[in-house]
């Protein structure tokens, strides 16, 4: 064999990194490696360095006003305001005149609004706080009373106030009138970007206790202190929040005209002055052209709050394993610039490339609905200039190695196939992707996280070797790439690297074959071991990366992108539709010409958690009888067209059919292989849902 085509053995590789290293000298390796430490370091926690923090702080403000979703006026919120002209025609300025306030209080509760909160603290007695007692004491509305602490506000609560304020609470409290903490919190910066912290002694925020009764809202904001999703108006004419003067509900006569913007709606009261109570935002940060504010009273940002919690709108979270890795990778390709390799020209293109790929990443994911809030980009650029200096500096010269390391490790993570096409041509072992239309399929089993703790390690151990060989069997018998195992789950697709035309075929198979395989797992466990769930599987066509990924020492191919994603999710989703294999719309239409299209039974149109954009799924049913099938499918095609009837003749006709099975056998026999809690969720999907609209999995 000649020696360009001999593998270089794991001593030679030693043998010559040990060669690099002596001529670099123990010192340079040092600084080099310290240097890469610190530029992780810096990549990975530039949000607390002092002069990266203000940059950062300045391009989330930038991201956050480009992804705003510019809206009409919401009409679930309206914002009753204190303004300088009702100072001034009532004489009072601070404390605001409560007169005033039981007035609009007792008009605002004839007009049925869910619920009123009071941005407006009562810590010092006035003479007309009998009058607001009185009406507080009458109200039918649930009412929220602002409430803070001098621990946690201390520039504008006394201790004197803080007692004044429990008194003038206690006095009022009912189950009608509740308290709830208005405090609102900045960066040192001064802008409001996130929710406000819980702290001990402070009842629930505004926006939460407003909504505790209301259905459908996510618990989860109770403790969230993510990013505050502000909006902006689609022009100067039509604001986010109605704003009403709080004068115009005193007056019984302006009132009455007033009833619109309240029934129904939640109304928040507080103060819109000129020099109290404002904070700045990010709009107010960067401009904002639509309104010019310059700057945002604090009631309108509780609204703000309030509005995000009503559309249950909670950022996705990067996680933090990942951020290391975006921080190591940032590194490491400064440091692979600093490679000698390739002109000049095509290094500086590809400096341009990645530091464009630093800053445009944070606004994509933003816009993508991810929290950027924390997330770095002049770190990543400082991560990327500290890799440049620790290898330019040390002369670094382990590209062959890293190479080496890569082609040793073939056998352990890459496919047969892939391994093959490396071992006839090293040169394929660089890092690159490359988009593919290809056929995805998750797997998960059934409560198997619940399992871990209910038998010993070396059990889990041997249960889940034998389960994943039997799925990975499957996979390899009908010719799919196996990408990975992440815990009990297998990820495996079809289409690459070698593309074949009964790929889609292929991968039904599979995933009917997987379920099935599962199936006769959970049936062999051992005595003792406690009842294993179901496996449940997503099956997606469309285009993803596939290609080699990694770094230094690490490589894996695998497929990356929303094709991937959205098989997951409709593998997750069969919890929700009480299903098992769960396939879209576009692998079904891929599988017309197939025999295998007659399995497949509708089971409604969906919006997958997310993703925007609804999905058509249909689930393979063998054995299920092909009238039984059609009937379904008239059903949901009937329902999409609009025929709000067609759910009860459906129903009509099983319970005939059902009725009929006595004296019919064939009749009976085919409505007992329907899966009969699938078919009641999907006939309550429609129930829920108009003609050609998707059900929204939670």
């Amino acid at each position: 064999m000649p020696d360009s085509e001999r593998p270089i053995t794991e001593e030679e590789i030693r043998r010559k990194l040990g060669q690099t290293l002596r001529q670099l000298g123990g010192t340079r390796v040092t600084i080099a490696a310290l240097l890469m430490v610190i530029g992780a370091l810096v990549a990975y926690g530039s949000w607390n360095l002092p002069l990266l923090r203000d940059a950062e702080r300045a391009l989330y403000d930038v991201r956050a006003v480009t992804a705003a979703e510019p809206v009409d006026t919401d009409e679930r919120i309206t914002l009753v305001v204190y303004t300088d002209d009702t100072n001034r025609a009532t004489g009072q300025i601070s404390p605001v005149d409560r007169t005033v306030l039981a007035q609009a209080l007792a008009n605002i509760d004839t007009m049925q609004p869910k619920a009123i909160g009071i941005d407006v603290l009562f810590d010092s007695p006035q003479d007309d706080d009998p009058l607001l007692k009185e009406t507080l004491g009458q109200m039918v509305t649930p009412t929220w009373l602002a409430y803070a602490t001098n621990a946690t506000n201390p520039e504008a609560i006394t201790f004197e106030q803080q007692q004044d304020l429990d008194l003038w609470h206690a006095d009022v409290r009912s189950d009608t009138i509740r308290s709830t903490s208005i405090l609102l919190e900045t960066d040192s910066d001064g802008v409001a970007r996130r929710w406000p912290r819980h702290f001990a002694g402070l009842p629930p925020l505004m926006s939460v206790a407003m909504t505790e009764d209301a259905p459908g809202i996510d618990p989860a904001f109770a403790g969230y202190t993510g990013p505050i999703r502000y909006r902006v108006p689609v022009s100067s004419e039509r604001p986010v929040f109605d704003k009403i003067p709080i004068d115009l509900l005193a007056d019984p006569a302006t009132a009455e005209f007033m009833a619109d913007l309240i029934k129904d709606r939640y109304v928040l009261i507080g103060g819109d002055f000129a020099d109290f109570d404002q904070f700045d935002t990010p709009f107010t940060r960067t401009g904002n052209p639509v309104t010019g504010e310059l700057q945002t009273i604090g009631v309108e940002i509780h609204a703000t709050m309030l509005a995000q919690l009503l559309d249950s709108v909670r950022p996705l979270l990067v996680p933090g394993w990942l951020l290391w890795v975006l921080a190591a990778a940032s590194v490491l390709m400064g440091a692979a610039s600093a490679a000698p390799q390739g002109g000049g020209p095509a290094v500086g293109l590809a400096m341009i490339l990645q530091f464009s790929i630093f800053l445009a990443l944070p606004f994509l994911l933003e816009s993508w609905g991810y929290n950027t809030y924390e997330l770095p980009s002049v770190g990543w650029i400082g991560g990327w200039l500290m890799g440049y200096l620790a290898i330019a500096s040390a002369l670094r010269v382990i590209g062959a190695a890293q190479r080496e390391f890569a082609a040793g490790a073939l056998g352990k993570y890459l496919p047969k196939s892939v391994a093959s096409e490396i071992l006839r041509n090293p040169e394929q072992l660089r890092l690159h992707g490359e988009k593919r239309e290809i056929y995805c399929v998750f797997t998960d089993l059934e409560g198997f996280t619940k399992l871990t703790h209910a038998v010993s390690p070396e059990v889990i151990a041997s249960l889940l070797n034998q389960y994943l060989d039997h799925l990975s069997a499957v996979v390899l018998k009908y010719g799919g790439t196996l990408d990975k195992f992440v815990g009990d789950a297998v990820v495996a697709f079809w289409g690459a690297p070698i593309s074949k035309p009964d790929d889609g075929y292929r991968a039904a198979m599979a995933a009917c074959a997987m379920y099935e395989a599962g199936e006769a797992f959970r049936k062999s466990v051992p005595d003792g071991v406690p009842p294993i769930g179901r496996t449940r599987v997503g099956m997606h066509y469309g285009v993803a990366i596939v290609g080699n990924f990694g770094g230094e020492g690490r490589i894996q191919y695998t497929a990356l992108g929303d094709a991937m994603n959205t098989a997951a999710r409709l593998e997750a989703a069969n919890k929700a539709l009480d299903t098992t294999v769960l396939v879209s719309g576009e692998a079904i239409e891929k599988l017309r010409s197939s025999d295998i299209i007659d399995w497949f039974v509708p089971m409604g149109r969906v919006t997958l958690r997310g993703r925007a954009t609804p999905v058509d799924v249909f689930e393979p049913r063998p054995d299920c009888d092909p009238k039984q099938r059609d009937a379904i499918a008239a059903l949901v095609t009937a329902h999409r067209d609009g025929d709000a009837e067609a759910v009860q003749r459906f129903t009509d006709d099983r319970a005939r059919i059902g009725q009929q099975g006595k004296q019919d056998a064939e009749g009976a026999e085919a409505t007992s292989v329907l899966r009969e809690t699938a078919l009641r969720n999907l006939i309550e999907r429609l129930r829920q849902t108009r003609g050609g609209e998707s059900y929204v999995i939670g």
